[in-house]
């Protein structure tokens, strides 16, 4: 197979199953799994083992207090899981109430320290309650990670229906909503900047140090086709996590970014639904499929997303006091996709 056949079946491969699976049921990561992987065939092939959901680093974190928001599905609510079990107390924090108390309560149950703050991040008054809440409760605070974040603007609680959701859903800037930019880039760049601001004015007059930690996306290190706002939202987060990184180095508070790939969540899934229905209303592939897949999820046999807890493990390696010397950095954890 040459060069061009071999990007002509990647780029089909890509666009096909999104629309597959919309209508039958199926992943996209199924679909092309069932089709075949043919770097699977060559010579020496070995898949890399996604880090265990139950490894985890005992005490790591004992006796220090860290805010995770969005903490109700996904990374947040494994990262709150992950560093209750390594010892922190922890402050979760969501807009989805039931979901998010839910987990909270579980930790609990399982022995960890940890309280719930409802609300949105883009509003002063939930971002300062959360900080709040870490004082009273556990004597201060070392850190967060601020992961709450939208892809689009129809509820998380909503099913989706592309039809009646169309002005909430991303669309290239032609066709997209002031309400889907508005509600993207307020809960994604103004709910860091409000979550960093509480939290900063608490740890620089704290006077201890200490590590944040922001969920970006590599949709914040490079263009990605028909989301104009989660791509300006995410740049902004790389971009606040620079400037503050400069700003607090004097004061011995370390802020980071993480940017991922595909990953296995709840959010990832319904984009991948979205993008489904979105594609079948709208007809033809587009120049988003040209180019779909991290190095390692081309390389799977599966074509697995990044799994979560991949993802967590470097977040808390920066919370961690092994990151040090680490500051100002957009960390691609990506899997290779932004490597070629």
């Amino acid at each position: 197979m040459d060069r061009r056949d071999l990007l002509k079946t990647m780029a089909l491969a890509a666009a096909a199953p999104a629309a597959v699976g919309a209508v039958a049921g199926t992943s996209a990561t199924q679909a092309q799994a069932q089709a075949g992987n043919p770097i699977a065939a060559m010579p020496g092939h070995h898949d890399v083992t996604p880090v265990s959901p139950d490894y985890f680093i005992s005490d790591r974190f004992a006796g220090k207090t860290y805010i995770v928001t969005g903490s109700a599905r996904g990374m947040g609510k494994v990262a709150a899981e992950r560093l209750a079990r390594e010892g922190a107390n922890v402050v979760g924090v969501d807009w989805i109430a039931d979901e998010g108390a839910a987990v909270i309560a579980a930790i609990k149950a399982a022995g960890g320290k940890a309280e719930f703050v409802p609300g949105d991040v883009s509003d002063t008054a939930v971002c300062d309650r959360m900080v709040e809440v870490a004082v009273s409760t556990f004597g201060g605070l070392d850190g967060a990670i601020n992961n709450a974040g939208v892809m689009d603007a129809i509820p998380p609680s909503e099913p989706i229906d592309y039809d009646k959701q169309k002005d909430l859903a991303f669309n290239p800037v032609h066709l997209a909503s002031d309400a889907y930019w508005d509600v993207v880039m307020r809960v994604n760049a103004t709910g860091v900047f409000r979550c960093m601001r509480a939290q900063l004015r608490h740890m620089v007059e704290q006077g201890k140090g200490g590590s944040i930690v922001n969920v970006a996306s590599v949709a914040g290190l490079r263009g990605f086709s028909s989301t104009p706002s989660y791509v300006a939202s995410k740049h902004a987060v790389n971009g606040l996590t620079k400037n503050a990184a400069i700003d607090y180095a004097p004061y011995g508070i370390r802020i980071n970014s993480v940017n991922m790939a595909n990953t296995d969540t709840p959010m990832v899934q319904r984009a991948k639904q979205l993008v489904g229905a979105r594609m079948k209303a709208l007809g033809g592939v587009g120049m988003g499929t040209i180019k779909t897949r991290s190095l390692l999820q081309y390389a799977d046999t599966n074509y697995r997303d990044a799994t979560p807890e991949e993802q967590v493990a470097i977040m808390l390696f920066l919370l961690s006091d092994e990151a040090s010397n680490i500051t100002g950095a957009n960390w691609a954890t990506d899997g290779g996709f932004t490597t070629y």
